[in-house]
């Protein structure tokens, strides 16, 4: 598809929730007014992009999936990265919302022209504006590499888990890993067998928890082609059972020992080294950061070719690395699991209201929207896995789609009424946003004793859903307009 010179509702990223609100609001309208736009050449988001050794989702794909597509082809309880790809690929498609891309295209700035009430978008495949502009690139897309001191020195190979440099064998090589989180714990345990040794680089112990799946038999997939109701029967299951570790972590703390215990019985059963179990132990409450599913991560850990060192990792050389102890560590490779920036999106340092300041600079470290989805000041822009949206127990897919549901309302809103402005009051996205914080204070993530990614730059959360998803879906079920300051469009308008 080209690039238009002016659509109706612009969305920025084709992985999870632009794939999801492209074919919510086609559903309703197949003729939509919409364009997609992609950096890369392919849909898929974070999982085209994540292509490490034993990529995979923590959380079982009958809920880590779309509720209006469901599949009866998942080969495992938790789908590894070329699954859900392909899963994304065959969504839209089905939907059509593959011929709304224009692939290649990556967004340069937005400015939003009150005068003209539309946004001006500028792209690497040229300019347009649209009446309405979403940002759908997601918390995962931008790889975070720590500046190190001497980081541009290093002889050897170096590359961020989220860009796995597939071309460079690891045979024979001392790798080092800076991380300990969720990628790392995949994809190490993966690597070891052919690296001749592997150093992990710790800040911080994560509590871990073993993955209970399996495989799925072809006789599962045969029942839930043939009798769909079983395969809703067991998503509502999983959720329901996924709402009860969120309730633990935000409602009912006395719960959290009882996954404190198994995990550290889980710990001592794969790690024989006392020094080492000593190493891996978390001092922080389970939750107060992201927990992590493996079976194979610590007792890979305990084997005589890894290493693990809790210093941290301070400096690179240019044959190596130098841990918080001051020793250095002779490396051919080093492999950064160091996350991405998801209190700090990329794409708001792109989004110029108004007033003329970013929405980076507006947000100043603390982002802020109301409802996860609108910001004040910025006119005719949603948000899609925005603030206080992410989960510690559930999946995202929960929570876009029930974003795309309020947008799409929204767009209709629009549309019935012959408005062009939708601008969230700020005393409302104020008083929400109070409300939210009020509800973490007494939540894992706020008071565990960790510092995590969940908070901000200013100590605030402005990452968490504080309480049970569905509260979060009732909240979005309907467009609330009454909210919303809002323009109507002149008699003679034409819409750019």
């Amino acid at each position: 598809m080209k690039l238009p010179v002016h659509v109706e509702t612009l969305i920025v990223g084709a992985g999870f929730a632009g794939i999801g609100l492209a074919a919510r609001m086609m559903s309703d309208d197949p003729t939509a007014d919409l364009v997609l736009i992609e950096r890369a050449s392919d849909v898929g988001g974070t999982w085209r992009e994540n292509t490490y050794p034993g990529c995979a989702c923590d959380v079982p794909t009958a809920l880590y999936s779309y509720s209006f597509a469901p599949s009866a082809n998942w080969s495992h309880t938790y789908a590894r990265q070329p699954e859900i790809y392909a899963y994304l690929k065959s969504v839209a498609a089905r939907s059509g919302v593959d011929r709304k891309v224009v692939f290649d295209c990556e967004l340069s700035s937005a400015r939003w022209d009150d005068q003209r009430a539309l946004w001006q978008i500028e792209t690497t495949a040229g300019a347009l504006t649209a009446a309405v502009l979403v940002a759908a690139t997601g918390a995962l897309s931008t790889p975070r590499i720590p500046d190190f001191p001497g980081v541009e020195s290093f002889s050897g190979n170096m590359f961020h888990s989220a860009t796995w440099n597939h071309e460079h064998s690891l045979a024979g090589e001392n790798v080092a890993v800076v991380g300990t989180g969720a990628s790392a714990v995949q994809f190490v345990p993966e690597i070891v067998d052919t690296a001749s040794r592997v150093t992990v680089f710790q800040r911080t112990p994560a509590w871990v928890l073993p993955r209970i799946g399996h495989d799925l038999a072809a006789r599962r997939q045969r029942l839930y082609a043939r009798v769909p109701a079983t395969q809703k029967a067991m998503r509502a299951l999983t959720y329901g059972s996924r709402e009860i570790l969120g309730a633990a972590m935000t409602r009912v703390p006395r719960m959290l020992p009882a996954f404190e215990a198994v995990a550290k019985l889980h710990l001592r059963r794969q790690v024989k080294d006392h020094a080492l179990r000593m190493q891996l132990t978390p001092d922080f409450t389970i939750g107060c950061k992201r927990v992590l599913l493996s079976n194979d991560w610590l007792r890979t850990l305990d084997r005589p070719d890894v290493g693990l060192v809790d210093s941290g990792l301070v400096s690179i050389t240019p044959t190596g690395v130098v841990d918080g102890n001051g020793t250095e560590h002779s490396v051919d490779t080093i492999i950064f699991a160091t996350g991405f920036t998801p209190a700090e999106p990329p794409v708001a340092h792109l989004i110029i209201g108004g007033s003329g300041e970013t929405l980076a600079a507006h947000w100043n470290g603390s982002p802020a929207a109301y409802k996860g989805t609108t910001v004040s000041g910025f006119p005719n822009l949603f948000l899609m896995y925005g603030p206080n949206t992410n989960l510690g127990h559930s999946s995202i897919v929960y929570m876009l789609e029930s974003q795309a549901e309020y947008i799409n309302d929204a767009l209709g809103t629009m549309r019935r009424e012959g408005l062009n402005v939708l601008d969230v009051r700020e005393p409302v996205q104020e008083r929400y946003n109070r409300e939210i914080q009020k509800e973490l204070q007494h939540t894992v993530w706020n008071e565990g004793g960790c510092s995590s990614w969940y908070l901000d730059s200013k100590g605030r959360n402005s990452l968490q859903w504080p309480t049970f998803t569905w509260k979060f879906r009732a909240q979005l079920r309907r467009f609330d307009r009454e909210n919303y300051s809002t323009r109507r469009k002149a008699a003679d308008a034409v819409g750019r």
